[in-house]
Order: structure tokens, then sequence, then C-alpha cells
């Protein structure tokens, strides 16, 4: 009947993959989630990306897409009532017309907020595994060859009252600092999309990529990949870190020259760590394993079953409000002046099981 309300529900496209709804909803979110409207492809996403004939075959009812939906100028022409995108894998990609987005006032929000925390926390914790020899003290235990006192700490130190270097201060940045304060640390921040003035109510100090690299005894990589960066931390650039220091690469392997790294550190110009590779999984013949000096996480830092699980609270939490015509709270919104330049690589499924 035309002329009045319509009382359909929202039709919500979900397509998640690399993830799942088993995944990001505890079984009361995800009835929380199904109560919002009419949820298009819980059944079909289960074994990866919905079929494009799937996703085609809903745009012009969807209202909200959650997922990593490619969404061209075309198909978002075909969406008249989209009014929200979610990625739920954590990268702004490049598989958005977002200018399409922006200019029919669709949202497009993300979930990286949700691992900043837990990857703080795992960056602080090996910060500390470096600087006190914790694992490496272990593996000397288990082959006999342990010393004792400060024959065991020559390399050794505490990380109180150390200058420190975080570059890159986004959610992650920002997440860690707070863990950092009772060290007393001395920060300097390089973030060329922050003012000077913005780097120091977060209390550090501005500072160049020269003076990140070159000072700290401790430096933190945090920042995305962008187009200014891919390979940003060249062979030259991290030569210039000191020979005490240590280096943690705790967000994207591609805003560093993995292979240099991994030659710097194996000929004992510093040690380091990292959580991210070139190519994960990591082939079983990476040099990095083999590499004394260097601690190896695999990509594990960000997912906990908690930090998941607040992924979908946070989707419901927003699209909720989304539908009541509110603005959303807990997301990460796409910026027009940036997200054009993210460079991060989109998720992927490892293993059964195992999905990030």
């Amino acid at each position: 009947m035309t002329g009045t309300a319509t009382s359909e529900p929202p039709v919500i496209l979900f397509d998640p993959w690399p993830r799942s709804a088993d995944l990001i909803f505890s079984p009361a979110m995800r009835t929380r989630f199904e109560a919002l409207g009419t949820v298009v492809g819980l059944a079909e996403s289960a074994g990866g990306k919905l079929p494009a004939e799937f996703v085609d075959a809903h745009l012009a009812r969807a209202v909200a897409i959650v997922g990593q939906t490619d969404m061209d100028a075309q198909r978002i022409a075909r969406a008249p009532h989209l009014r929200a995108i979610i990625n739920v894998e954590g990268n702004f990609t490049q598989n958005i017309d977002y200018a399409a987005c922006f200019a029919r006032g669709i949202q497009v929000l993300g979930i990286a907020p949700v691992f900043a925390q837990p990857v703080a926390e795992m960056a602080l914790g090996m910060a500390i595994d470096l600087a006190r020899g914790i694992t490496r003290g272990d593996q000397l235990m288990r082959a006999g060859q342990e010393q004792y006192g400060l024959a065991g700490n020559r390399s050794a130190f505490t990380l109180h009252g150390q200058t420190m270097g975080l570059i890159g201060c986004g959610n992650l940045g920002r997440a860690l600092i707070p863990l950092l304060a009772p060290f007393r640390p001395r920060l300097l921040i390089h973030d060329p999309w922050l003012p000077d003035s913005l780097v120091r109510e977060l209390g550090g100090e501005p500072a160049s990529l020269e003076q990140v690299l070159g000072q700290p005894r401790i430096i933190f990589a945090l920042a995305g990949v962008t187009e200014q960066n891919q390979g940003w931390l060249d062979r030259d650039r991290l030569a210039t870190i000191r020979g005490d220091a240590i280096f943690l690469l705790m967000s994207r392997a591609g805003i560093v020259d993995f292979d240099a790294l991994v030659d710097l550190v194996a000929q004992g110009r510093f040690r380091a760590a990292t959580d991210v590779f070139p190519v994960e999984p990591a082939p079983a013949d990476l040099r990095a394993r083999q590499v004394d000096g260097l601690l190896l996480s695999s990509h594990r830092a960000g997912g906990l079953a908690s930090a998941l699980a607040a992924i979908g609270e946070m989707v419901v939490d927003d699209l909720g409000l989304i539908l009541a015509d509110l603005p959303p709270q807990r997301l990460q919104p796409a910026r027009r002046e940036t997200v054009g330049r993210w460079r991060n690589s989109p998720g992927r499924s490892y293993a059964p099981g195992t999905r990030l």
C-alpha cells in the first residue's frame, strides 16, 4: 500500500569472513543482534565470504552490512536503504568506494579499538621480557647454562625512568601510554597525523622519526600501514637504533623492511620482538625462527576470546544506535581524509578454529 509506513524489520546483511557469528557473538549477544532486524547470511557465511549473487540479491533491502563485503559504487547505488557498513575484521581496506559512502551519508565503522588494550598489554609484556631477559633466562636454565645474580643480568635493564619511543599513537599507542606511566618514562612520540599539542596532552614529546629511533632504550612500532609509510623503517633507519635498545613491532609488518630487521638482530645490533610477519602463517623455514635476540609471537597479541566477544557487543551497541537515528559511540569511523591512505592487508583465516 502506497503512502503508508512500512512495518517490515530492517534487513541486515551478515558477511563477517574471516570471522564468524560463533566467534564474535555470545549466545545472549547473538540474540540481541538478531532482534535488531532480519539478519540474512548467518548460515551462508559459515564457510567463508558470502557468494556475490547472494549479496546482490539482498542489496536492495539492506539497511546495514556487517562484514567486509566488496562494495563498489555500483553496488552502493543498488542499496538505496543502506545506512551502515561495519567492518568486523579490523582493517579499513580498499574494497569499498568510501567516497560514495560519504556522499550518501553511509556510516563505515571498524572494530580496531577492541584490540588496543590486549595488544598494549602484550607489548608491555614483551618489552619487560626483552629488557629483563625472561625467556632467554628460562632457555639457559633448561639447558643447564644459567648464571646467577649480576652475572645473569649483563644485558638486562629496568624499564623505570627509561626514554621510550612510540612510532604511531592511535588506538594502540593511547592504550599503551597508561600502562607505561608507572615506569615514569620519557616518551618520544612520532605520529605525523597528530598535532604537537595533542602529543603533549598524551604525556609525550613530539619527535622526529630519527629521534624516536636513535634516542630511546625501548621503541614501540605501533603504526598501521599507509601509502606513505610502507617499508618506512628500512635498513638505514633501523641501523640507527642504539645497540643497547629493544625494538618491538606490534602493529603491521608492512611498515618495516622485515629482512633488514632480522639481519640487524642476527648481527647483534639490538634486540627485538615481533607479533606480526610479512606472510602469515609464517613459513616453516622463516629465518627469524633461528635468530637469537628476536622474541617471536604468532600474531596472537589481540586474539583473546574476550576481545573477540567484545566485537559482537560493539556491533550490537552501535548498530542499535544507528537504527534508532542516533550516532554510533563505540566503533571507529572511517575518516574521509585518511581512509583512502590505509594499506593494511585484509584479514585471513588460518586454520579451523584459529581465525584472528
